[in-house]
């Protein structure tokens, strides 16, 4: 079982992987600020910095990020990376935990899907001790929740279930994009997927490492096709491989780096 000693925390980096979204990064970003705004209130005072992502946008989403940037005093938290080809949603995020320097790390969407206020209730566990990877579940009992399509939820139940099956966890919703970690966790990961298949990739990898995995009920404000939700049937079926492959064939040696297992495994 890992075990990683118990500190306070007191930084959070928060990786937002984007993909030709001007019609809501600049929101995001403003949402953004607010956590930090949020954290500088309470008795416990958590930095927030930012590192956005850009997959190789071919809209004005550059533009508008380095626009807020330049003209935000929160802009100076933010760093802000464009790949020269897209890459996929694992490969902006392999880029994106490249450059994390807090403890805790939690990734947004460069769409409006999760709400950043909730930031704060996603890494409650770990800032309280209590986990060292906690999911934002659709699933759980929750405040507000767009109904969209119900093909999507069965894929997302289906999925997960299988995950289940062979990790023997009790994850409700393994395709959220609402994760967050202690930041060694993923730092030290080998992370192989290039698109959406991060999302099987890193559960699968988590459960090797039998750390103490959390879930909180998150609301969720999908959308359709038609206002950018990008992720196909195709992405399903590729989930489902992935899960067999990464579950069944990759070892935990072959999940992490040597010397984060060698440091933190008992």
């Amino acid at each position: 079982m890992m075990h990683i000693p118990e500190q306070s925390i007191s930084s959070l980096s928060i990786v937002v992987p984007v993909f030709n979204e001007e019609a809501t990064i600049i929101n995001v970003l403003n949402e953004l600020s607010k956590v930090q705004n949020y954290y500088s209130s309470q008795t416990i005072n958590i930095d927030v910095d930012v590192i956005v992502v850009d997959d190789a946008s071919t809209d004005n989403t550059q533009n508008l990020c380095q626009t807020f940037i330049k003209n935000h005093d929160f802009g100076k938290k933010i760093t802000y990376v464009r790949h020269k080809r897209n890459l996929g949603k694992g490969g902006a995020l392999k880029t994106g935990f490249y450059h994390v320097t807090g403890e805790i790390l939690i990734i947004q969407d460069g769409d409006l899907e999760y709400d950043p206020n909730e930031i704060p209730l996603v890494i409650a566990p770990i800032i309280e001790g209590k986990a060292d990877v906690v999911y934002g579940s659709r699933f759980l009992v929750k405040k507000t929740s767009r109904v969209l399509y119900f093909y999507h939820y069965l894929a997302n139940k289906f999925l997960t279930f299988l995950s289940n099956i062979l990790t023997n966890m009790n994850m409700t919703d393994i395709e959220t994009g609402y994760k967050a970690f202690r930041s060694q966790i993923v730092k030290n990961m080998i992370i192989n997927s290039p698109g959406f298949g991060f999302e099987v990739e890193v559960t699968a990898k988590i459960a090797k490492l039998r750390c103490r995995v959390y879930e909180v009920p998150i609301s969720y404000y999908g959308r359709t096709y038609e206002e950018g939700k990008k992720i196909t049937y195709r992405d399903g079926i590729r989930a489902i491989i992935l899960i067999l492959y990464y579950n069944i064939f990759i070892s935990r040696n072959k999940s992490f780096k040597k010397e984060f297992l060698i440091k933190y495994l008992n």
